[in-house]
């Protein structure tokens, strides 16, 4: 049997190549691969919060498996920045066509028999819970990175801070697992080791 080169989890392995924050000054670097591993342990945290003490049934291993994925399409398009991304409805909606064609490719880069267990990790269920919480841990680690950076004296990230801050606020109204986060879990990473 002749052998045929898929290049999926070549392609996953360059996630570590991808500058996030690249028009930011940072003290800390972060590529593609540690955010979505950030979203991965916050979403399934946010999951298992929401499971056990709010009487939820979601699964918690789906919302870090659709954070290892979230971002994928970057590997291709390269990190967008978020202002641009978000510019307005055209520019949102553009971006979003593009993504899906990215991912599309790259479930197309793998052998057929294994595309349908991936595929609804790169072309996730926007309605499920699993994908909601998995959406709200990625704002979350972006807020965290902000919160790092200002504790070391960069100002460059006080905007996002913000803006990451009233959305957070905002969605723990519907989300008491995000609340539940942020008023027990949040102090921790404003501490120094020694404190830990």
């Amino acid at each position: 049997m002749e052998n045929k080169m898929y290049t999926f989890y070549a392609f996953m392995n360059r996630m570590k190549m991808i500058e996030r924050w690249s028009l930011m000054r940072s003290n800390i670097k972060e590529d593609l691969m540690q955010h979505s591993a950030s979203v991965a342990i916050l979403g399934q945290a946010l999951g298992i919060i929401r499971n056990e003490l709010y009487g939820g049934n979601c699964d918690v291993d789906k919302i870090a498996s659709l954070a290892l994925y979230h971002d994928t399409a970057e590997v291709i398009s390269g990190d967008l920045p978020t202002p641009i991304k978000y510019y307005n409805a055209t520019m949102k909606s553009a971006y979003s066509e593009i993504e899906q064609m990215i991912n599309k490719r790259l479930i197309d880069s793998l052998p057929e028999t294994l595309q349908p267990t991936y595929t609804p990790y790169l072309i996730p269920d926007e309605e499920s819970v699993e994908y909601k919480l998995m959406k709200i841990a990625d704002k979350l680690s972006a807020y965290i990175k902000c919160v790092e950076e200002r504790l070391l004296g960069n100002k460059e990230f006080d905007t996002a801070y913000n803006r990451l801050k009233k959305v957070l606020d905002e969605t723990r109204e519907e989300y008491p697992e995000l609340g539940y986060f942020l008023d027990n879990f949040m102090q921790g990473f404003q501490e120094s080791l020694d404190i830990l």
